[in-house]
């Protein structure tokens, strides 16, 4: 059990770690936290992930509660259940991008508000360690099936807005993305990369970060006459993006894509996660939106919508948010709102990025060190005629370049992200801060 109640959800290898003797103590004690009545449950193509459904159910019964069963489906449309059905609670069982042998859950309260490290799971975590569940309820809960898809298909197709046929190569990744792309049948043509549900993951994992997974997409486009390429992640919260010409998209250009189309029907507030480029917050300036800066993780990033009642937020892994899917990820939402985008400018999306992609960006480079705290220490003493920023380990800013360090909630990795106006003083600076961080 140990190490398996991470900071924004449940994960570990199945049979090993994550157990259905431990998903069923997971369901009593999910109840247990939350006093919750009507639970949502989905779940991904893993072939674990129904023996540990039936395990889930168990507990989660045992305690009284009701589950609203939704089957196979994206961990978007997990979300929207919940927020639809008026439920208490849900949970997506799920291991996102990890490989097959791995499994787990995420966990949600009311209208899809993330439960993470700091407002559950650790909780969570103690009362299946102690085995402080509340006693079990006199009358077992119910379970009923909802087939969800109908109703998360035309919620989303309402944004749809095209005005001329748009054509698209889609990399599935035998994941659930093939559900999730259910909203776009019939209003965008699709070739289908990988569509075959295969949670042992056999042609690449589903991971639209790893530029490796982008080779068979890449490839599609270029010999085709397409206006994008899409690949989804494991469970479809995720969406990395290719251009008509076979180039990868840095997904913060797409968060300001996005937030152009969106703020051209509602002016409003914007977030964008602080590894962003300057140009992301450039970019919702000049097109009448509040930018404001988000810290990393999806937990953090959905409750600074709420509180400011953003419309929009994107992430540089790829996240989407939209007030308007309870404040959670819609990759489907995403690829519309780039297919409306085109449409309507009458320009292709490499043209659009263009003017966008005026700075020059490191990417995220992880190093492994002994202590993190000593090296913000030095990186914060060395760094001190900056502008400074800790929402989440520290941003310094200068006139023409800036940089975040941060350290890695679940491995001993400092994560650096650097950017500036040229490419040498990008270079020049990303090897200064990578040699006081590596102590070379």
């Amino acid at each position: 059990m140990a190490g398996i109640f991470k900071a924004y959800d449940i994960r570990g290898v199945y049979g090993k770690q994550l157990t259905e003797s431990l998903a069923k103590d997971i369901g009593r004690a999910f109840v247990t936290f939350l006093n919750c009545k009507k639970v949502v449950i989905g779940y991904d193509m893993r072939p674990h992930s129904i023996p540990l459904f039936d395990a889930l159910c168990e507990g989660i019964r045992m305690q009284g509660a009701d589950i609203i069963n939704i089957g196979l489906c994206s961990t978007p449309m997990s979300y929207f259940a919940n927020g639809s059905l008026g439920a208490d609670a849900s949970i997506m069982i799920t291991a996102s991008h990890n490989p097959g042998e791995w499994n787990g859950f995420k966990l949600c309260r009311e209208q899809g508000i993330p439960i993470s490290g700091s407002t559950g799971i650790k909780d969570i975590e103690q009362i299946v360690m102690n085995r402080n569940f509340s006693a079990p309820s006199a009358k077992q809960g119910s379970i009923s099936n909802h087939d969800v898809l109908p109703a998360y298909v035309e919620h989303v197709q309402k944004i749809a807005q095209l005005k001329r046929p748009v054509k698209i190569a889609v990399d599935f990744a035998n994941s659930m993305g093939i559900l999730e792309a259910r909203c776009l049948e019939g209003v965008v043509e699709m070739k289908r990369l990988f569509d075959t549900l295969d949670g042992t993951f056999p042609n690449h994992e589903a991971n639209p970060l790893n530029a490796e997974t982008l080779k068979s997409l890449q490839e599609t486009v270029r010999h085709g006459k397409f206006d994008f390429g899409v690949a989804f992640d494991g469970d479809a919260d995720r969406a990395g993006f290719i251009d008509e010409i076979g180039a990868i998209v840095p997904m913060d250009m797409i968060t300001a894509l996005i937030a152009m189309s969106v703020l051209e029907k509602e002016k409003g507030v914007i977030f964008y996660d602080l590894r962003s480029s300057w140009a992301v917050k450039e970019v919702i300036e000049a097109n009448g939106g509040i930018p404001m800066m988000s810290r990393v993780g999806h937990a953090f990033i959905k409750q600074q919508m709420r509180d400011h009642k953003a419309i929009f937020a994107g992430e540089l892994s790829g996240h989407y948010y939209f007030r308007d899917n309870y404040t959670t990820e819609s990759s489907a939402m995403a690829v519309l709102y780039i297919a409306n985008i085109i449409t309507k400018t009458g320009k292709t999306l490499s043209e659009l990025i263009k003017p966008i992609q005026r700075y020059f960006a490191s990417g995220e480079i992880n190093s492994e060190v002994h202590s993190a705290e000593a090296i913000l220490e030095a990186i914060q003493r060395t760094y001190s005629g900056g502008k400074h920023l800790e929402l989440d380990g520290i941003t310094v800013e200068y006139a023409d370049w800036w940089f975040n360090v941060r350290s890695s909630n679940t491995e001993p990795l400092i994560r650096l992200n650097l950017e500036a106006k040229t490419k040498a003083g990008m270079e020049a600076h990303r090897d200064e801060l990578l040699k006081l961080i590596r102590g070379a």
